[in-house]
């Protein structure tokens, strides 16, 4: 799963990151511990640019009778997403990016885990495939939420987690957020594991685990324990 996340670049390097001058975040602020249920950035295409805003991280979807579902839907398995009532009519119509220079994932070691850090070796934002969707309570007041699409892991993160986010190719990126792309089989055909020799992992304090601490000091390398 992906459960954990950064994105630490300023707000002006997301905008030329993903071509665009549309944002509707008025308090960006750069996150060493993404969590899910909070609001995190996000791409989409309104069907002539990329737009760059907040969704809430776990999805509700538009059918819900009310918002908890969304903690127990912060990932969507990439091998399922056809399948499942969630997800399957998102892959058509709503899909998103969520910009990130890390994640983490808990390494196990004997009997602790130990938290380490993923990133680019050129440590350059990458891209999290993601679907989104609207919510309307009873009062009609709409909640724009998402989910993190996750699929089997290339062999760095196979030592430490059994499943890792979907990480687009730059050069597939448009072709996912396009409003005009329909076809599910070309769309499921860019969920796969990311290249191996592209990424680095190395440990990072404890103290990512809990959710209050968003400070620069937990992406800082540690000694990792033996």
């Amino acid at each position: 799963m992906c459960g954990r996340y950064t994105i630490t670049n300023s707000m002006e390097k997301l905008l030329i990151r993903y071509l665009t001058k549309d944002s509707t975040m008025l308090h960006y602020t750069p996150k060493y511990n993404a969590a899910p249920m909070q609001f995190i950035p996000a791409v989409i295409h309104n069907g002539s640019e990329n737009r760059l805003g907040e969704l809430r991280w776990g999805l509700v979807p538009s059918w819900a009778k009310d918002q908890k579902l969304g903690s127990k839907m912060i990932n969507a398995r990439a091998e399922t997403l056809l399948e499942k009532a969630s997800f399957k009519r998102l892959v058509s119509t709503r899909r998103c990016i969520i910009p990130a220079d890390g994640f983490y994932e808990w390494k196990k070691q004997g009997s602790s885990k130990q938290p380490m850090r993923i990133v680019m070796r050129d440590e350059d934002i990458f891209s999290m495939a993601g679907l989104y969707d609207i919510w309307i309570d009873s009062d009609g007041k709409k909640l724009s939420t998402c989910t993190i699409i996750t699929t089997t892991p290339n062999s760095l993160i196979a030592d430490i987690h059994d499943r890792m986010p979907v990480i687009l190719r730059r050069d597939d990126e448009a072709e996912w957020l396009s409003r005009d792309n329909h076809d599910e089989s070309s769309l499921m055909a860019l969920l796969r594991p990311y290249e191996t020799d592209k990424m680095h992992a190395y440990p990072v304090s404890t103290a990512v685990g809990n959710v209050k601490n968003d400070s620069k000091e937990l992406i800082e390398e540690i000694k990792e324990s033996d």
